[in-house]
């Protein structure tokens, strides 16, 4: 509350900022407490063509492991037919020994999205540190 010394008996209009301040503190408290809790989006991951002039490596061996899904809804690695059912195992097996745990899955432009989400959860069970999407465009580059 503002008192007046002045001796001019009329009022005098002062502004209590008070309120504002209150308000904009509770806005700013709520904006530092829902920031954090903001959802984050996937990594992506894009498989890297070889260097030039090298050879490709064994089919074992090669780095990039990569879960096709086709039209018909069949599945595959690295060009080997596999269920659904043993697809986790598979890729446990695969990535027993290796020390980068990274698969790519592909689906084919046809299938329900779907069958890509159990491929990529498969592979999350399997334990598998890093999943990436294949898009045509990417595919294009290898």
């Amino acid at each position: 509350m503002a008192f007046s010394t002045s001796t001019g008996g009329g009022p005098k209009a002062d502004i209590n900022v008070t309120p504002m301040i209150d308000v904009l503190l509770v806005l700013l408290i709520t904006f530092m407490v829902i920031t954090p809790l903001t959802p984050h989006g996937l990594d992506a991951l894009a498989p890297q063509p070889p260097p030039p002039n090298q050879p490709p490596p064994p089919p074992d061996m090669d780095p990039n492991v990569v879960v096709e899904i086709k039209a018909d809804k069949s599945m595959e690695i690295n060009g080997s037919p596999i269920k659904l059912d043993d697809l986790q195992g598979r890729l446990e097996d695969i990535f027993k020994t290796r020390a980068q745990k990274v698969v790519f899955v592909k689906g084919d432009k046809d299938v329900e999205y779907k069958y890509v989400a159990q491929a990529v959860d498969a592979a999350r069970g399997a334990g598998l540190d890093k999943v990436g999407i294949m898009t045509p465009k990417i595919e294009a580059g290898l």
